[in-house]
């Protein structure tokens, strides 16, 4: 026998109108150009002004001038920007639909202070210094987190709130170690306190080139889990009617979200607010289906990503102000607006 949804879930994910659709389309071109033109103030706006002719023969006829380096160093640190914003907003997008909850972001499951705790260990007992050993010891660190959250949140009997609950106990027992070794410490909290900022800052061929095949891999997974993920916002019940695996949907889910965030808060620290954004403001406007919800956050956390790298450089000028810090002094303000919406927990 089928399970009849209520009207209002039907109509939510009913295919859209032809001229609905049309003006997504439209909408996720316009977001592709939005995005160029702020990648392209990114490579342009610093200590050292650039012009749109210097950016174009930094990126097409590179002889080496000193105004070409400065555009290749830049242009590391926007790729970094594009593939670390595009892994927030995906890995933030997944978490809501998961948790069902419009206020979820990658710090939910515990997956920032995993990859922070894994950093001020290899700190503090292994003697790394460099980026390129942090990135592997903070991706551990999110991904055995996003394990134990799993394992803890009931694994095959694992529910929303489970996750979260887990998540959020691990949160707590993390950034307690993290804070007694960085009291105990004084070299780990001088190492840590620019790394737990986030920060673009380390940019580089080598960063991207270590991040790069989990945030695709990552990205691939998000996006082909949209359909699963929409059977799942309609109820357990109906999801299993229309043949949905809850089970292998939220690990995948769980594997999907950590891997992004987990990679992206590796190669820049923890960002917070950008996951929770963006996909909220998403929604206010393509409703809640997934397979829309996903490609404009993957467009549009990036966006917001570089725009407050962008607005730390000009504020803090000759200095920078690390992105991490705009991002929380803007995301605070409309954390508190989400947060006040009547419609907030409805997803």
């Amino acid at each position: 026998m089928l399970v009849e949804s209520p009207p209002e879930q039907r109509a939510e994910t009913a295919p859209a109108p032809p001229n609905r659709r049309a003006i997504r389309v439209l909408g996720l071109l316009a977001s592709v150009v939005l995005l160029v033109l702020v990648a392209l103030a990114s490579i342009a706006v610093g200590a050292k002004e650039l012009s749109l002719e210097q950016v174009w023969h930094g990126l097409f006829a590179d002889t080496g001038t000193y105004g070409d380096v400065v555009v290749a160093d830049r242009l590391s640190r926007t790729v970094l920007g594009v593939l670390a914003g595009a892994a927030l907003g995906l890995a933030g997008s997944v978490l809501q639909a998961l948790t069902r909850n419009p206020l979820a972001d990658p710090g939910l499951l515990g997956i920032n202070a995993g990859a922070s705790a894994a950093v001020v260990t290899a700190i503090t007992f292994f003697g790394v210094t460099s980026l390129s050993g942090y990135v592997w010891f903070a991706f551990f660190g999110a991904a055995a987190v996003g394990a134990l959250v799993w394992f803890l949140g009931g694994s095959r009997g694992a529910t929303p709130v489970r996750l979260a609950l887990a998540g959020t106990a691990i949160s707590a027992a993390l950034y307690g170690y993290l804070q007694a070794i960085m009291i105990l410490d004084d070299a780990a909290l001088g190492r840590m306190r620019f790394w737990t900022v986030g920060s673009l800052s380390s940019g580089s061929n080598s960063t991207i080139t270590q991040v790069l095949p989990f945030i695709l891999g990552g990205a691939l997974l998000a996006l082909a889990l949209a359909r699963p993920l929409n059977a799942m916002a309609m109820g357990d019940d109906t999801a299993k009617a229309l043949g949905a695996n809850l089970n292998r949907t939220r690990a995948l889910s769980m594997l999907a979200a950590t891997v992004l965030s987990g990679a992206a808060t590796a190669a820049c620290g923890p960002i917070v607010f950008v996951g929770l954004m963006v996909p909220h403001v998403v929604r206010s406007f393509t409703g809640p289906d997934q397979r829309w919800i996903l490609p404009y956050a993957a467009i549009l956390s990036p966006v917001v990503l570089l725009g407050a790298d962008v607005v730390g450089r000009i504020v803090a000028r000759p200095a920078e102000l690390q992105v991490g810090i705009v991002t929380a002094v803007l995301g605070g303000p409309v954390f508190i607006f989400l947060v006040r919406r009547r419609r907030t927990a409805q997803l």
